[in-house]
């Protein structure tokens, strides 16, 4: 076994505090990685708190994991030690089924294997994740970092970063088209980063007056405030797609009327039934959609690191040291961060030397 040392919860709403643990040893197909950044993630919240209600403990959360590579099994060819890498929200599947085959590891009809909290599919380890100073990963899940890109700021990018890529990208956003993404957090941002480097006329759907120059700045071309009825009546069947990265159940009808005939309307954000429901009137009389989708393959997710590299797109980030957690994660619920937290994971040494 491989002993490592991270930030793990022991209970459902216990604070995150120093653990040692083991990962396993290294296959002939795995990489070790020394871990520099790893973002947060409000799903690591949600978990270590147990709000879906499947966490199981201690739990090492942690998915958007940046790190250089520090050993690879007899039978890796595609890495090397020093290699910048990332590890997004999967590290297994059963590379079998169809989805596995078409490159949607993401969609394994067998289930795949996420970063944390879940177990290995060979040998039924508790899998942890990246508030951790290692991690071992089968190299098929293993992304290459482009040289050109800065490690902390890539870090949300294997999840905030691919989960609103990806949608986007199968949907064809591109030229021509007009795009709103409700929400400016983590992945609202994201969307219009990868929305106005599509080439699509972004609008954003905000809640908040406040958030119309942060907005603009990212490159949206207006902001709407969903609670103003007028200004919703407004931009009825203006639309292609929507991006909806709420995370909370709410009501879906308002925007679905924005949408043009044959509009889109991609849910990224609500884990759990939709509520209020949707009206099936306002589907059918315009042949709108509405559609889910869930993070990307690991073709998918390499073709977005680069895309990024190219572009010059990153998330903006608030980087902190890992005794920092339990604020970060108090303050990621009350929406106090621009827009994601990153963990530096240099800091460990100083827990480490504390306790």
């Amino acid at each position: 076994m491989t002993p490592s040392y991270g930030f793990a919860c022991t209970e459902a709403g216990a604070p995150m505090k120093p653990w040692s643990f083991e990962r396993r040893d290294l296959r002939e197909d795995d990489v070790r990685i020394e871990i520099t950044h790893c973002g947060v993630c409000h799903s690591d919240i949600h978990q270590a708190r147990n709000d879906w209600g499947w966490a199981s403990y201690p739990l090492v959360p942690g998915h958007e994991i940046v790190g250089r590579v520090a050993e690879i099994g007899s039978a890796v060819s595609g890495y090397k030690v020093g290699d910048k890498v990332g590890v997004g929200c999967m590290v297994d599947s059963c590379q079998e089924c169809p989805s596995c085959a078409d490159g949607l590891e993401q969609y394994c009809e067998n289930g795949m294997t996420q970063t944390y909290a879940d177990k290995d599919r060979r040998d039924g380890q508790t899998t942890y994740g990246g508030y951790s100073d290692q991690i071992i990963v089968r190299d098929k899940f293993v992304l290459r970092m482009p040289e050109s890109i800065d490690l902390a700021a890539a870090a949300p990018l294997l999840c905030a970063g691919i989960t609103t890529y990806s949608p986007l990208k199968h949907a064809g956003v591109g030229k021509g088209h007009k795009l709103a993404v409700v929400g400016l957090g983590g992945l609202g941002h994201m969307g219009i980063k990868f929305g106005v480097a599509l080439g699509a006329e972004v609008t954003l759907f905000t809640r908040s007056p406040a958030k119309e120059a942060e907005a603009r700045a990212l490159g949206v071309t207006n902001v709407i405030l969903s609670t103003d009825e007028a200004q919703m009546q407004a931009a009825a069947g203006t639309f292609d797609f929507i991006l909806d990265t709420v995370p909370v159940p709410h009501d879906l009808n308002p925007y679905i009327s924005t949408l043009k005939r044959d509009g889109t309307h991609i849910i990224v954000g609500v884990i759990g039934p939709l509520d209020p429901p949707v009206s099936g009137v306002n589907l059918i009389l315009g042949r709108k959609s509405v559609i889910g989708s869930l993070i990307g393959g690991i073709a998918e997710t390499q073709e977005m690191l680069d895309f990024c590299a190219e572009h010059g797109i990153a998330c903006d980030i608030e980087t902190i040291k890992i005794a920092e957690i339990n604020e970060a994660f108090d303050r990621t619920v009350k929406g106090d961060v621009h827009y994601r937290f990153v963990i530096d994971m240099a800091s460990l040494a100083e827990t480490k030397q504390a306790a």
